[in-house]
């Protein structure tokens, strides 16, 4: 199975065990993630934005700042904005959030449920599959030198033929180059690759 076959598996079995959806940020950093999924009601997600919780919001902020897993229920930070109280609105009334990974590459999630609490034994099993993401969307420490070339000649403005001539290799060459670094990068375009390699100092 591929890197992405694994991440869109584990994804699915996320999402099975989210009875009410949920939000993912694999490795926040710099303020923003490499990666971002969620499947709650698109009118709290409106609602969400359009307020800028995220910012405010005591789930969130108890993910940026501890390790491990809690329920929604068990998190002791004050709540000025009444976020939780207006989540319950839109059906988010019993959740757990877990958060791993370095200050440097935090990866966050919550996980909402409409009815009930989760058990203990679904919250173990909610960290492993959050865990292995995180292991798995793993950015790169390095691009080769190769790689680094390819994105800063098309983040000079470069078309791929004078790019590739400038490099003197050729077009197809260049071509196999980013997408690699995209690759890596978990990047769908070249710009995106670019950015997130600046993102990561990587550039």
């Amino acid at each position: 199975m591929g890197r992405n076959q694994e991440i869109d598996e584990l994804l699915r079995e996320l999402g099975e065990l989210a009875m009410g959806g949920y939000f993912l940020a694999l490795h926040v950093r710099f303020a923003s993630p490499l990666m971002m999924f969620q499947t709650f009601d698109p009118a709290w997600i409106e609602h969400y934005t359009q307020n800028a919780y995220a910012l405010r919001d005591p789930i969130i902020a108890w993910g940026i700042s501890r390790s491990g897993a809690t329920r929604w229920s068990d998190i002791d930070l004050p709540d000025p904005f009444g976020i939780m109280k207006e989540a319950e609105d839109y059906g988010l009334k019993f959740g757990v959030v877990i958060s791993c990974g370095p200050m440097t590459s935090r990866t966050v999630a919550s996980i909402g449920s409409p009815a009930r609490e989760f058990s203990d034994e679904e919250i173990a099993a909610i960290t492993g599959i959050v865990l292995r993401l995180h292991h798995e969307t793993q950015p790169p420490d390095h691009l080769t030198n190769a790689e680094i070339e390819a994105l800063k000649v098309v983040a000079s403005g470069e078309r791929y033929a004078a790019g590739a001539a400038r490099l003197g290799i050729s077009e197809s060459a260049l071509k196999a180059r980013l997408a690699t670094a995209r690759k890596k990068l978990f990047a769908r375009t070249s710009a995106e690759a670019i950015q997130r390699a600046k993102d990561y100092r990587l550039l």
